[in-house]
C-alpha cells in the first residue's frame, strides 16, 4: 500500500512521533493507523498516545448546581475563537443551556427545547460558527455529595457524584483530581476488555523485544498493568495533593465515587 504524506502527518499529529518513524510504522502496518499507533508504542516511539484528544476548538464549559446541592448539570458550548468564548451573549447562552439541562434533569440534548439549542441567531449576529457539544447531569439518590470544578480559563470542567460520608472539601479534591489526572474510569473492572487486552499485548510485545524469557515477560506485563491501573483508574491514582496517598486512601471506607464527567473543550 502507498503511504501518503497526509497519512504520515495524521499519525504524527496523533502520536508526536517523528516523521520517519510514523512512515515506517504505517509501512509495517499496511497503512492501518490504529495498528501503527500500537506499533509505535511497542517501539517506545509514541510521545503522546493521547494527543488525538487534544483541544481543537474554542468554547466554554459551564456548570450549574441546584440550590439544595443535590443535582448539577454541565454544558459544553463550542465556537471558533477565544474572543467569542468571552462574549457576554455567548456566556449567557452557555449558562442557559446548563440551567435547562438541570431543570429537565437530563444529559440528552434532544430533551431540551429546540429553541434553546438553536444557535442560528447568535451565529448570524457574531458571524462565527457555534455548536452545543455535550451535556452532563448528575443527581444524588441519597447520602453523598456532588463535586464540581471549572478551570480558570473555562475550557475544562468536572462533575463527580460521590456517595457516603462526603465533606465539601473531599468532593472538591476529587473533582480537581479528575481534572488534573484525567482518569478513564473509577475502578479497573470498568476498563473495556478490548482496551485491557490491547494494553497487555503491547506490554508483552515490549518485553519480548527486550529479550525477556516468557515467564519473566508475564511478570513484567503484570507489573505494567498495575502501573496502567494507577494511571487510568481514579481510585488507584496517587492523590495530586499528597503523593503518599491514593484516591482509595482518601475516600476511605465511608465514601466512594459513583461516576464522573470530565469535559475539555474540543476534546
Amino acid at each position: 500500500m502507498s503511504i501518503t504524506a497526509s497519512m504520515v502527518k495524521d499519525l504524527r499529529d496523533r502520536t508526536g512521533a517523528g516523521m520517519m518513524d510514523c512512515k515506517k510504522a504505517l509501512t509495517e502496518c499496511d497503512g492501518d493507523e490504529e495498528k501503527a499507533i500500537a506499533w509505535l508504542r511497542e517501539k517506545g516511539l509514541s510521545k503522546a498516545a493521547k494527543k488525538a484528544g487534544r483541544e481543537t476548538t474554542e468554547g466554554l464549559i459551564t456548570i450549574v448546581v441546584a440550590k439544595d446541592g443535590k443535582s448539577a448539570a454541565m454544558s459544553e458550548l463550542k465556537c471558533e475563537t477565544d474572543f467569542v468564548a468571552k462574549n457576554e451573549e455567548f456566556i449567557a447562552l452557555a449558562e442557559g443551556i446548563a440551567k435547562l439541562a438541570l431543570d429537565r434533569k437530563t444529559s440528552d440534548m434532544t430533551a431540551l427545547p429546540v429553541e434553546a439549542t438553536d444557535l442560528t441567531g447568535l451565529i448570524g449576529k457574531i458571524g462565527e460558527n457555534m455548536q452545543v457539544g455535550r451535556l452532563a447531569f448528575v443527581e444524588l439518590p441519597g447520602a453523598g455529595a456532588i463535586g464540581t470544578y471549572v478551570h480558570s480559563n473555562k475550557k475544562l470542567g468536572v462533575l463527580v457524584e460521590l456517595t457516603g460520608a462526603v465533606t465539601p472539601e473531599l468532593a472538591k479534591d476529587i473533582a480537581m483530581q479528575i481534572a488534573a489526572a484525567n482518569p478513564l474510569c473509577v475502578t479497573p473492572d470498568q476498563i473495556p476488555a478490548e482496551t485491557l487486552s490491547q494494553e497487555k499485548e503491547i506490554y508483552l510485545n515490549q518485553a519480548k523485544e527486550e529479550g525477556k524469557p516468557a515467564q519473566i515477560a508475564e511478570k513484567i506485563v503484570e507489573g505494567r498493568i498495575r502501573k496502567y491501573y494507577q494511571e487510568v483508574c481514579l481510585r488507584e491514582q496517587v492523590f495530586i495533593k499528597d503523593d503518599k496517598k491514593t484516591i482509595k486512601d482518601l475516600l476511605g471506607k465511608s465514601a466512594d465515587v459513583v461516576r464522573f464527567f470530565r469535559f475539555a473543550v474540543g476534546a
